[in-house]
């Protein structure tokens, strides 16, 4: 071969550290190719360059859509330099060698996040970028591929303490490549998906794009690695004000208080998480009032809780939430002067302002046989009018029928909630047997559990449950319907005497 120049084809959007990296490949005597734009960037930097069209021999056509689509700029990015017949071809047809590919691409992101027209989103669709990575990658065992602006000082160390970019090295960067092709097409689907409006909701193929947000200290228990991912074309939903990191456990039982706040997003609310399940919720005339009332539910268990808030946390709820341990406060916003407050009696808790209507209503799980994907949202509230009664109706009682089925949709299954007044007086969570979730609740209520309403997230499979809850003097029971039983259960009922409104609607949550 004739051709024995060390070159770099240099192809960037995003120019940060390229004027270095460039200055270090020309004084490592690299042949410096560029596309014009990131050329003349370097030319106006006084670094030697050449354009790409000077190699392929051909102009940018199509304004500027063709650059580096061309045979002399891919054959010598593909040609594998121990393989004779590449090697043949590229003497015959003068096909300069490339060892080292720079490119990173148009920002579709960023356009996709301007809520850009559908014409805005094509144009910044970038077409020869990913094929030269995607060829560098390909062709990693003589080619280094370089996709990160971070990773442009590491290359440069490399090629000056040992000549060339090592295999391991040039593998890393190839896997890095791949994913960031890949990430940037699941984008583009998932962009023109919403911009074409594709009413399929399960469709047969189904890219996710994930960029990490931040690394966990650790996962669910000490000896696991953990690290939140999050959508790249949308805002982060979430700003933390204060406190140290979040930890994988926060995070999951923040989620659950996300889950309350929107579940009672049209009234002054409160709700206390544990263990990503419910131990107390309520709402009130002001802020102060939703939260002791939630906390009265099972101040034992909120010990440690998070608290979630459907209004601005003011002052007064912050001096009365300072005396007692919490590690996660998650609220729309936080008065200046309830900042204070926590940065003075209680700088290590962490405050989130959340925007609970910036995030999806979708959810996938991971399984052993799979990926579970699901609409993750909850079903029509009660019907108070029209809904199926079981002897007497009892419309006075809506505000804490409204309160018990929010707090037994958001508990773990199986689920029961009590309450009285405005919020919850037992919520029992995960219990495997329903009858014995309704006698744990009835138990933790003690004394007031005569005249509150009780909610089931699924239906009665016996009347016992009905028992249980007639000699505990509960006044109104919610639950779905839909057990075989049914007959039986309403006619508990009315023998008994205990108001029920079939919802005809499961909340099981798993």
């Amino acid at each position: 071969m004739k051709d024995h120049i060390k070159r770099a084809l240099i192809s960037v959007f995003d120019k940060r550290g390229i004027e270095k990296l460039a200055k270090s490949l020309h004084e490592l005597e690299y042949e410096i190719v560029s596309s014009s734009g990131t050329a003349q960037y370097l030319k106006d930097q006084g670094i030697p360059v050449k354009e790409i069209a000077d190699l392929s021999g051909y102009p940018h056509i199509l304004g500027g859509r063709v650059k580096t689509l061309h045979p002399s700029v891919l054959g010598g990015i593909l040609a594998r330099r121990d393989f004779q017949m590449d090697l043949a071809d590229v003497e015959k047809w003068g096909i300069p060698l490339i060892d080292i590919v720079v490119c990173n691409l148009y920002p579709f992101e960023e356009v996709a996040k301007k809520r850009s027209g559908l014409g805005d989103l094509i144009e910044n669709i970038d077409i020869g970028g990913v094929t030269l990575i995607r060829a560098a990658a390909k062709n990693y065992r003589y080619v280094t591929i370089v996709t990160d602006p971070d990773d442009y000082e590491g290359i440069t160390e490399e090629l000056k303490t040992l000549g060339n970019v090592t295999i391991e090295t040039r593998q890393r960067l190839a896997l890095k490549a791949f994913a960031r092709t890949a990430t940037y097409d699941s984008i583009i689907h998932s962009v023109l998906k919403d911009a074409i409006a594709e009413e399929e909701s399960f469709p047969k193929a189904f890219p996710i794009a994930l960029t990490k947000a931040m690394d966990m200290k650790y996962g669910e228990n000490p000896h696991q690695t953990a690290a939140l991912y999050e959508d790249p074309i949308k805002e982060t939903p979430f700003k933390q004000l204060g406190g140290g990191a979040l930890s994988y456990n926060n995070i999951l039982d923040a989620d659950g208080a996300v889950k309350g706040i929107k579940l009672l997003s049209d009234s002054i609310g409160c709700v206390i998480i544990k263990h990503t399940t419910p131990c107390g919720m309520a709402i009130g005339e002001s802020l102060i009032s939703a939260y002791r009332g939630a906390l009265a539910s099972d101040p034992v268990s909120a010990y440690g809780g998070i608290i979630g808030f459907t209004r601005e946390v003011d002052e007064e709820a912050a001096l009365e939430i300072s005396t007692k341990f919490y590690e996660i406060i998650v609220a729309p916003s936080f008065a200046p002067k309830a900042l204070e407050v926590f940065r003075q009696k209680k700088p290590n808790l962490r405050l989130l302002a959340f925007d609970v209507s910036n995030i999806d209503d979708f959810r996938i799980a991971k399984t052993a046989f799979g990926f579970l994907a699901q609409e993750d949202t909850l079903p029509p509230e009660p019907d108070f009018d029209g809904g199926e009664w079981i002897g007497e109706k009892r419309p006075d009682l809506k505000l804490d029928a409204l309160v018990a089925w929010k707090a037994a949709a958001l508990a773990k299954s199986n689920a029961i909630a009590l309450a009285k007044d405005g919020a919850t007086i037992a919520i029992a969570s995960g219990f495997t047997s329903r009858v014995d979730a309704v006698k744990w609740a009835i138990e933790h209520a003690g004394e007031k559990v005569r005249g509150s309403v009780m909610a089931s997230d699924g239906f009665f499979p016996f009347s016992d449950s009905v028992e249980a809850a007639a000699k505990a003097g509960i006044a109104l029971i919610l639950q779905p319907g839909g057990s075989k039983r049914d007959e039986e259960v309403k006619k508990a009922c009315i023998e008994r005497g205990v108001p029920m409104l079939l919802t005809k609607a499961r909340t099981f949550r798993h």
